[in-house]
């Protein structure tokens, strides 16, 4: 074994039989909601665990175990995978942890139905080659790990998201290869398939495979609409920059979102080739409104001569009522912003062409104002003129949306500016807060209310895509049954804004009180497997360090007041 490989290995442990934590995990008294008329679900806090600890991303990748009852949650913090018993899912337990050993860190979790559990795990160095660990979901039981880039020509840097086939075949990883901080070094982006075993133990390490976007290091072959920027030396390939962050599986083929470059990689399961990469576009916000700035005076959601950078994170993929594969996705937003390099710059600090969108001098002088669009983070790689000395077009980064699109990249859906619109009336005080803050538009000059998670769900035949918002929190709740007329059904935020945690002098004592802060992974139980016979939503909280448990119910909401018609329909 080379120094590489023995440097990233895993000395993986188990603790079971752990005392519950003396924490309380806090439903807040008045949890947040806002809701269509006549909304046919209401989502409601029952539960939920609280590791104690703040902004420190204690609780964010979720999944569950049917068999056992369990839900696993990531533990950035410990490096670990707390177990957490939901038999009664108003009182969840945490019943011991899986580690990955000193040194190295877990980002993501899966679990096939017969108790497999496999997990992504980073080591120290993040432009290592990461690993995959493998555990009995039941018992805790560690049964042994393998490289992901097995054959010594590929990094498999950054395992970000693991998923497993939905026949249990095979478990794949979303490998994000990002550059060094000093920006010394940016590995190959990649996608690892692993071929499982049928019973509960681990593969081996010749059952990885790995594929690459080597392909497109070919001139012209890589499609228009794609970001490539910022890449290390003269010498870097387009497979390096390309960095897959979320993956989703359906009918043998894998879609992971490449979130930088703004596009989605089609990858054949079977083959374990990237088929294509398809261009995602942006969002108009000269048609589709914003607020895009923290110091305007209040909420002021208007139109900007400015393009939104979709740039999704999570993605889930179903199949529509009219029989059509399609994927959705929570439209983040995400900047090259490190050490070594920026691509980040408020819009006042830009250089706009003399003319800039048609506007006159004063009506660019009111754009670059902090009263205007000006403190809105922009980035500087996209919409120069020939000579790069001015900008033709200003892109802001993520669109502060979710989109349904079709499995060719044609978009379905999107929903626009509905999040900020809601938000507007669910929660004025506190519009566009931050998740460590309570305030008034701490994000409107970034990225609003930051959709980052997504699950999807069926219930009583119809599906519903279940949205994160990262920074104001809450999860929105869609119908996407017919994906060219989703709508909005409801919003919910187990939050208590009262709490400031940011300032709170008494960390301990109120942060039991604050409730769900910066929700980040989402996973759906249906009925059929949930301990109380009750369709849940379990969510990973990374700020608050909780990890909650909602019940689903199925009958019309009308909240006194409440009236929301999607602008899209």
């Amino acid at each position: 074994m080379s120094f590489r490989r023995s440097a990233v290995a895993l000395c993986a442990a188990v603790a079971t039989g752990l005392s519950i934590s003396p924490a309380q995990a806090a439903v807040v008294a008045e949890p947040i909601e806002y809701s269509a008329p006549g909304a046919a679900l209401s989502l409601n806090p029952i539960g939920a665990y609280d590791s104690g600890v703040f902004d420190e991303s204690a609780a964010e990748i979720v999944a569950y175990h049917a068999g056992s009852q369990r839900v696993l949650t990531i533990n950035a913090l410990s490096g670990n995978i707390d177990l957490l018993d939901i038999s009664d899912p108003t009182n969840p337990n945490k019943v011991g942890e899986v580690s990955a050993g000193a040194g190295n860190g877990i980002n993501s979790v899966a679990i096939r139905a017969d108790g497999l559990a496999v997990a992504n795990v980073e080591p120290s160095d993040k432009t290592a080659e990461g690993s995959m660990l493998f555990f009995d979901a039941t018992t805790g039981e560690v049964l042994g790990t393998i490289l992901l880039g097995n054959d010594g020509e590929h990094d498999a840097a950054l395992p970000d998201m693991v998923g497993i086939s939905a026949d249990g075949r095979y478990a794949f990883s979303a490998n994000e290869g990002e550059p060094a901080e000093d920006y010394s070094f940016d590995p190959e982006g990649s996608v690892s398939i692993v071929a499982l075993p049928k019973k509960v133990q681990a593969p081996s390490q010749s059952d990885v495979r790995v594929a690459d976007f080597r392909a497109f290091n070919t001139p012209g072959a890589l499609p228009e609409g794609v970001r490539i920027f910022g890449q290390v030396g003269d010498s870097t390939t387009v497979a390096q920059n390309l960095e897959p962050e979320y993956i989703t599986e359906i009918d043998g083929k894998l879609y992971t979102t490449l979130q930088e470059n703004n596009a989605v990689a089609v990858v054949d399961l079977e083959s374990a080739t990237v088929e294509k990469i398809l261009p995602l576009g942006y969002q108009d916000h000269s048609v589709i409104p914003l607020d895009a700035s923290d110091r305007d005076g209040g909420i002021n959601i208007r139109t900007w001569p400015v393009k939104g950078i979709h740039q999704p994170d999570a993605i889930g993929a179903y199949t529509a009522a009219n029989g059509r594969n399609h994927l959705v996705m929570a439209n983040e937003g995400d900047a090259r912003d490190w050490d070594g390099y920026s691509e980040e710059a408020r819009l006042k600090n830009v250089e706009l062409c003399e003319g800039y969108q048609g506007l006159t001098a004063g009506e660019i002088e009111h754009l670059q104002s902090d009263e205007g669009a000006g403190r809105l983070n922009v980035t500087t790689t996209e919409g120069l003129n020939e000579d790069g000395s001015c900008h033709t077009q200003l892109y802001s980064y993520g669109s502060r949306s979710f989109s349904v699109i079709d499995t060719e990249g044609r978009l379905i859906f999107n929903s626009g500016d509905d999040f900020e619109q809601i938000l507007a009336k669910a929660v004025p005080e506190y519009f566009n807060s931050n998740h460590s803050e309570s305030n008034l538009e701490g994000r409107s000059d970034d990225k609003g209310p930051e959709p980052e998670g997504l699950t999807l769900g069926e219930i009583d035949g119809r599906t519903y895509a279940f949205v994160g918002l990262e920074r104001i929190g809450g999860i929105m709740v869609y119908d996407i049954t017919d994906p060219a007329h989703s709508k909005f059904v409801t919003y919910v935020n187990n939050r208590d804004f009262a709490i400031s945690m940011e300032d709170s002098a008494d960390v301990d004592a109120d942060l039991p009180k604050a409730g769900d802060l910066g929700p980040e992974g989402l996973t759906f139980i249906p009925a059929a497997d949930s301990p109380n016979r009750k369709n849940l939503l379990v969510v990973g909280n990374e700020v608050s360090g909780t990890t909650t448990i909602f019940q689903i119910d199925g009958h019309e909401l009308r909240p006194e007041g409440s009236s929301f018609s999607s602008s899209l329909g």
